[in-house]
């Protein structure tokens, strides 16, 4: 009995370590990282960097020669169109100008003329396509309302809103600019005629702000004799600002006025939000850091955050811009880190009863990590990232913890 038992155990052992030996030599489970198959928003963009600029700037200038006075304003101080005085100029003595001078007065106040009615013409059309621009925003939210309407063209209609009051804007600012010339023109032509100014004549030319905003740079701090034209102070409004943001010419194709864009490492804690207001129609040449040439485009982009949420951002600031080329809120994707290469196709490998099986996909759009996919995969399967050298199609597989 006790042979038989000593028997059976030392069979037992024999047996176990034959299966210890077995086990010991089969192909283990590869260790992989594995990530799912998901459904979710997915926005394609366009990344470069980009500054600040202010919308418009204006240059105030001498409009007739004379001793111009010690400009008392410095870069940062506000000034306003009712109350500032930019500058002090006394104007030469009207006996030493000669006719030469006169007629360059007199042809300066033609052409502020001249530019007062080209301004005030413009101001005009431009208010007829805002109010066309406004109608067709109100019917096109109606349409809306009523399921008529998708919301991109509810998007398309906001951005020809948007881009029709910017574009009003501005040409109010050109005639109240070409108003304040005229009658700049005008003062300077009074005191160039030896024969028709009586005590104004003699008088200090007094040059006001044209605009409310902030000085942005002076040109000619200390007292000097000054010609027509020379440039004085520089103004413009900080709180007025647009992004430029020059791109690649073969990204710049795919993009579209009215594009979202996220900007970003601005230095606040948060992404502002823009719009693009125009794709510039010619391109430049730009050599790279690596000393390639390049062929740029300009992209001009308006916030859409007010200004109290960009305080701190000036004129010529850095920022990044992320410009929406697609976007859809329904786009199953994987991964790019599972996909590779096969025969020029692109191929994953998905985990099927612990073991690598080789799927080919196809891909459309990337935006960053992922690829939106077409055909071959569904959404919750889980797919191998970074497939090693010895992860082949059947291979047994353990998830890394």
């Amino acid at each position: 009995m006790k042979r038989l038992i000593s028997r059976i155990i030392g069979i037992t052992i024999v047996l176990a370590v034959v299966a210890a030996i077995v086990v010991a030599f089969l192909p283990q489970p590869v260790v992989v990282e594995t990530a799912e198959v998901v459904r979710g928003p997915m926005k394609v963009t366009v990344d470069e960097d980009g500054r600040t600029r202010i919308r418009d700037k204006y240059i105030v200038s001498a409009p007739l020669a004379g001793q111009l006075q010690r400009i008392q304003l410095r870069a940062g101080d506000t000034v306003d169109s009712t109350n500032t005085i930019i500058a002090r100029i006394d104007p030469s003595d009207p006996a030493l100008l000669d006719a030469r001078t006169i007629a360059e007065t007199e042809a300066r106040v033609r052409r502020a003329e001249a530019a007062v009615r080209r301004a005030e013409t413009g101001l005009e059309r431009t208010r007829s396509d805002l109010e066309y621009a406004e109608a067709d925003m109100a019917r096109v939210q109606r349409a809306a309302d009523r399921g008529a309407a998708t919301q991109r063209e509810v998007e398309l209609a906001i951005t020809g809103w948007r881009s029709a009051t910017e574009i009003y804007n501005a040409a109010r600012f050109e005639q109240e600019i070409a108003k304040f010339e005229l009658e700049l023109a005008q003062a300077a032509l009074v005191r160039s005629r030896p024969d028709g100014g009586g005590a104004e004549q003699d008088a200090q030319l007094l040059i006001g702000s044209p605009i409310d905003g902030r000085v942005l740079r002076v040109f000619q701090e200390s007292t000097a004799v000054v010609q027509a034209g020379t440039p004085l102070v520089e103004l413009g409004d900080p709180t007025d600002l647009e992004i430029v943001v020059d791109v690649l010419s073969t990204d710049a194709v795919q993009i579209q006025p009215g594009a979202k864009v996220f900007i970003e490492y601005w230095g606040g804690e948060e992404a502002l939000h823009g719009r693009v207001r125009l794709v510039e129609p010619q391109a430049f040449t730009k050599v790279s850091a690596l000393g390639v040439e390049e062929q740029r485009v300009n992209i001009i982009i308006d916030f859409i955050n007010p200004p109290e949420d960009r305080l701190t951002l000036g004129d010529g600031y850095r920022i990044e811009a992320r410009i929406v080329i697609w976007d859809d809120d329904e786009v199953v994707q994987v991964p790019t880190s599972a996909m590779f290469r096969i025969d020029g196709a692109w191929a994953v490998y998905v985990i099927e009863n612990d073991r690598a099986t080789l799927r080919h996909i196809r891909i459309d759009r990337q935006a960053g990590l992922h690829a939106q996919v077409l055909q071959g995969l569904d959404q919750g399967e889980e797919t191998i990232i970074h497939p090693g050298d010895d992860v082949e199609d059947g291979t047994r597989v353990r998830r890394r913890p």
